[in-house]
């Protein structure tokens, strides 16, 4: 009965049988798990520690400017204003820019875990925006001061403004129960193309700010190249260099998160549960 199935590794079974010894995987579970699991790309990872010491540099560069330069941050006193440049570049561009990498990074994960993490981000840098938002706003009613007259300030609420729609849009559609596979897809490409200009205008928002805090406070010296002008400069160039690793790591189509094999069966069948289109590749 079991002449059929040749002695010979290699050649092909004839085994007329429904079970053949050598159809049998020699691969553990573990094994064959890792298997599936696709290795970070080459280069990826150098990118993503490039631009974390980017963006832990222009917060330490912040703070080090509020604290020599501008006299610390306290919130109930005159130093209540440099609470707001800080608050800033930790949420609306170190977070959001680390929110926008977890696709990238996470690559092994669950997409679901993917997406809670992602929006957990994008949660803790709108808290933390918003606190600088009330600071500067608080700073300004005590002092007697007028709001929103500066282009900065435009460039500022409009994107905290839109940053804020942008998440609530992202729950909806990707981790509130109801939408349909079809109507995601749809909405997918705008929502990476404001999660990337959105920390574009955010960036930009920054830059105005430090040039206006510069004329503000040392306009007489600033072009003496005075220490803190210098110092100023530099983190605005660091923030521009933050923004383009980011912006590289996100537009390198190689980079982007396959789907795990497990993710595919389940987008096929809530395709067919919901009547959309086939699943996008990846994120």
């Amino acid at each position: 009965m079991l002449s059929g199935c040749h002695a010979d590794h290699f050649s092909p079974c004839s085994c007329s049988l429904r079970f053949c010894p050598r159809s049998v995987s020699l691969a553990s579970p573990g094994m064959e798990d890792s298997l599936t699991r696709p290795s970070s790309p080459a280069g990826l990872s150098c990118y993503i520690a490039v631009s974390q010491l980017l963006g832990l540099t222009v917060i330490a560069m912040t703070g080090a400017w509020m604290g020599q330069y501008r006299g610390g941050i306290a919130w109930e006193s005159a130093l209540q204003f440099n609470v707001h440049p800080l608050c800033m570049v930790i949420g609306m561009v170190f977070l959001q820019g680390d929110a926008l990498l977890v696709y990238r990074v996470f690559r092994n994960e669950t997409k679901r875990s993917a997406k809670i993490l992602h929006g957990l981000l994008h949660v803790f840098a709108l808290v933390i925006a918003l606190v600088g938002v009330i600071a500067v706003f608080d700073y300004h009613r005590k002092k007697g001061f007028a709001d929103m007259y500066s282009l900065h300030s435009w460039c500022g609420i409009a994107a905290f403004s839109l940053y804020f729609i942008q998440w609530l849009m992202g729950f909806s559609f990707f981790l509130f129960p109801g939408a349909s596979f079809s109507l995601r897809s749809r909405y997918k490409p705008q929502h990476v193309f404001f999660g990337v200009f959105l920390l574009v205008l955010s960036i930009v928002t920054c830059l105005l700010g430090i040039k206006e805090l510069l004329l503000f406070s040392i306009q007489a010296t600033y072009s003496s190249f005075v220490p803190e002008g210098i110092l100023a400069n530099v983190l605005g160039l660091l923030l521009i260099g933050f923004g383009l690793v980011i912006g590289y790591i996100l537009t390198r189509d190689e980079w982007k998160r396959p789907p795990l094999a497990e993710e595919l069966a389940l987008s096929m069948d809530f395709k067919t549960l919901t009547k959309g289109e086939s699943p996008s590749g990846s994120q």
